[in-house]
């Protein structure tokens, strides 16, 4: 049976890189529950922080006036409520959006390319929706600071702004994360489309930066300014200010750090790790294609080398099953096929009455005994380091010393012939098999076109074993050699042999001393 072509998912712990995200082969209503409750729980975690750091630095540390009674009331009131509106419209919003772009999912279809580049950019279409929801923020409470207490108003813009940039940030990367599953399921191993590329790991990279260390520098500088403008701020205060602020910088920027991080290192870990597989001999394995950017790519570059090992295995083992294995090791070594003299051993068999045999069975009884034979010819051969040169109907040629070379190759050969008469009376008794071997100087290369060519020896010798088999056919036991081969065997297996009688077989012009089992 040939090797099996379909890639199989490299076997991980965790396909996408976290235990959350679920299996590579979860099914498609699994995939969308899994994806909804995690997108759900990071925007509304990322939010409620987002939202209560907001609160904090606006009401108890930046500086600033305090605020006068309308203004308490606008916060006591107005951000609870548009909190609570911002997550019930954002949640709405966000879910019929992601429905609506991931239907096929559900289908249990491959999606089309425009669903695929729709798929990629549902993180970011996610994130629109909640930058947009902070800038309304941004709007109403910076109108309501401008009508109830205008003092307010620079610090009330700053802080929404800067907590909704660094909030959306991280939502992406969340949203990003989330939707590795179902990104893997749009893409199924094909690279992203070029048209993402445009914003790729670079552009990423810089823009997760500034937002993660350039915008809350901004803010510290912004209150720094603030803190200026208020002429009785206190060195106390201004101490807790500076180390509330910094604390949020740290923080927000480790946090965007981390997760950006993890994005990147995510699709390289999962290459890592399917090439320790690779290399550990295993080529049916795939990865999951779940990033937009160029790790994308060079995910799916990993499958199309991994598809390409299968196949170049394949036509390996097919070449190897008409050729012989050692002919397909030889030429994917450079070795020279072209042509070489070589001393070898050379056995013969034959199926004795295979004409009556197909006359007087059936078919696919024929065909059965025929494959029992093969396969125990085929069997001793390799076994004893031969090589199967040919089937010529219900003959075996088989070449002992060539294209791979062999210590003893007329000892090999004596042995496996003595071998091969054993099995073949005892495993297939209604199929009798004459047996010559011998041993000699051939040239040994490959014949033919260009475009079409065969591994072969040529010689004396390949004559003189088809000769032998004749003859064995008719004596007992039904095995013959000449004793050059037993001469040219080491002593062990030459102990074996005993001289038999001189002949000159048809179509050779010298002798030829026969030499039988003792």
């Amino acid at each position: 049976m040939l090797p099996d072509s379909r890639p199989e998912v490299v076997l991980q712990r965790r396909p996408f890189g976290s235990g959350l995200l679920g299996p590579a082969d979860q099914s498609p209503r699994m995939l969308r529950v899994r994806g909804q409750l995690l997108l759900t729980f990071f925007s509304v975690g990322t939010n409620i922080i987002g939202a209560s750091v907001v609160f904090v630095l606006s009401v108890f540390v930046l500086p600033g006036p305090p605020a006068n009674d309308a203004f308490q009331l606008v916060r006591a009131i107005g951000f609870p409520a548009y909190f609570l509106f911002a997550l019930v419209v954002g949640a709405i919003w966000s879910t019929r959006y992601a429905l609506r772009v991931t239907h096929w999912v559900l289908e249990d279809r491959p999606a089309t390319r425009k669903e695929q580049i729709a798929t990629l950019q549902l993180p970011l279409r996610l994130t629109l929706i909640e930058v947009y929801l902070w800038l309304l923020a941004t709007i109403v409470f910076s109108v309501l600071a401008l009508i109830h207490q205008p003092d307010n108003l620079l610090r009330i813009m700053i802080v929404i702004f800067d907590g909704g940039i660094v909030t959306c940030a991280a939502s992406y990367l969340l949203t990003e994360f989330a939707l590795r599953p179902i990104a893997a399921r749009a893409l199924a191993d094909q690279a992203p489309p070029k048209r993402l590329l445009a914003a790729g790991l670079k552009a990423r990279t810089v823009f997760f930066w500034a937002v993660g260390s350039g915008v809350p520098v901004v803010g510290l500088m912004l209150t720094a300014l603030l803190a200026l403008i208020e002429k009785d701020v206190s060195a106390t205060r201004l101490s807790v200010i500076i180390l509330a602020l910094g604390t949020v910088v740290l923080v927000c920027g480790w946090l965007l750090t981390l997760l950006s991080a993890r994005s990147v290192v995510a699709p390289v870990r999962s290459v890592r790790n399917a090439l320790k597989v690779i290399g550990d001999g295993e080529l049916d394995v795939r990865i999951p294609v779940f990033d937009g950017t160029e790790l994308g790519s060079l995910q799916a570059g990993f499958n199309q080398m991994a598809a390409g090992l299968r196949e170049r295995e394949r036509i390996r083992d097919l070449f190897g099953r008409y050729v012989g294995p050692a002919v397909v090791r030889e030429a994917l070594a450079g070795d020279s096929l072209g042509g070489e003299e070589r001393f070898v051993a050379v056995l013969f068999v034959d199926l004795v009455g295979s004409t009556e045999l197909a006359a007087s069975r059936p078919p696919a009884e024929v065909v059965q005994v025929l494959n029992r034979f093969f396969e125990v010819v085929v069997d001793e051969v390799d076994q004893h380091g031969g090589f199967v040169n040919k089937f010529a109907g219900d003959a075996v040629l088989a070449v002992f010393g060539a294209p791979a070379e062999l210590p003893d190759p007329a000892g090999s050969a004596l042995q496996a012939g003595r071998e091969l008469a054993r099995r073949l009376s005892e495993e297939l008794p209604e199929a009798t098999a004459g047996i010559g071997i011998t041993a000699g100087t051939v040239v040994a290369g490959t014949i033919g076109d260009i475009r079409r060519h065969e591994y072969t020896v040529i010689g004396d010798p390949v004559n003189e074993a088809a000769r032998l088999t004749e003859l064995a056919k008719s004596v007992p036991g039904r095995l013959v050699a000449s004793m050059t081969a037993v001469e040219e065997a080491a002593p062990a297996e030459a102990a074996c042999w005993k001289a038999g009688d001189e002949v000159t077989v048809r179509g050779r012009n010298r002798p030829t001393q026969l030499a039988v089992p003792s």
